[in-house]
């Protein structure tokens, strides 16, 4: 058996010749996570006979929440001072730097204004439906992580280790490598297909979208709570966190984490009443 895996993987997947531009591996998650979840989303459209312009619209307000939410996010969670300091730096999405709890809250926002203005319905109607592939496109963002040898954890001995290169930016043969270290990427990635999978057959088998909140709720537990416990092995992504007991990334899951228990407290309860009528 391996004692670690040495991941060589490089972030370039091709380069456009005519005007040599890279793409990378993870650009190319995200866009196959969203192209999956819009799929997904167009399919639970067409089984309730729902108005097609408004899942048109909905589309454009998460992409485009995501995007912003997510670049705001990183900016002002993790480094605000620099970006306060320097404005113009937030706009520059192509340097990377994105936050996933900075693209939620960019979503709820979204999911607000589209409520009032497009369906007039309540979020958790929204919710309820948008969320079923969310966890296959954060899953997707994960393995983008991976391939950009980014966002892993400490260093460990368990078989499953990897070892990224450190320099992988600067590429070359000089390459530098972490230790053997926590490949946190998959981690995530597994609970949120395994969410994902959870919200799936909650909303086509069980019909939990009936009872507003229930399949947020599980959302957002499957997807917050195992990042809190995952970021215990995880390596501290700004210098500021290293003397925290909890990091940034645990000190904003816990109200996702609140809020997810007590959607599912609100829909389990509805869907009892239901039953007994």
């Amino acid at each position: 058996m391996l004692s670690f895996i040495t991941w060589k993987v490089n972030p370039i997947a091709f380069t456009i010749p005519l005007v040599d531009k890279e793409v990378r591996w993870y650009g190319i998650a995200f866009a196959v996570g969203f192209t999956i979840g819009r799929w997904i989303v167009q399919k639970i459209w067409k089984q309730e006979k729902l108005d097609e312009a408004w899942l048109d619209k909905l589309s454009l307000y998460v992409v485009i929440s995501t995007i912003i939410g997510a670049r705001l996010g990183h900016c002002l969670f993790y480094s605000p001072n620099y970006y306060l300091s320097h404005p113009f730096e937030i706009i520059k999405v192509w340097e990377g730097g994105v936050a996933s709890h900075g693209g939620t809250i960019g979503i709820i926002i979204a999911v607000w204004i589209y409520s009032k203005k497009i369906t007039h319905k309540s979020m958790l109607w929204t919710f309820d439906r948008l969320v079923v592939p969310v966890g296959f496109v954060a899953a997707l963002i994960r393995l983008g992580n991976l391939m950009n040898h980014e966002i892993y954890g400490h260093p460990t001995n368990v078989p499953w280790a990897f070892r990224f290169i450190k320099n992988v930016q600067q590429g070359g043969a000089n390459l530098i490598f972490t230790p053997p270290s926590h490949p946190t990427q998959l981690y995530e990635a597994f609970f949120y297909m395994l969410t994902a999978c959870v919200c799936l057959w909650m909303y086509w088998e069980k019909e939990d979208y009936r009872y507003h909140g229930l399949i947020f709720g599980v959302f957002l537990t499957g997807i917050f709570v195992p990042r809190f416990f995952i970021e215990f092995c995880k390596n501290t992504q700004e210098s500021f966190e290293e003397n925290m007991l909890l990091n940034m990334g645990q000190l904003l899951s816990v109200p996702f984490i609140i809020a997810g228990i007590w959607f599912i407290y609100k829909g389990s309860k509805l869907k009892k009443q239901n039953h007994k009528k």
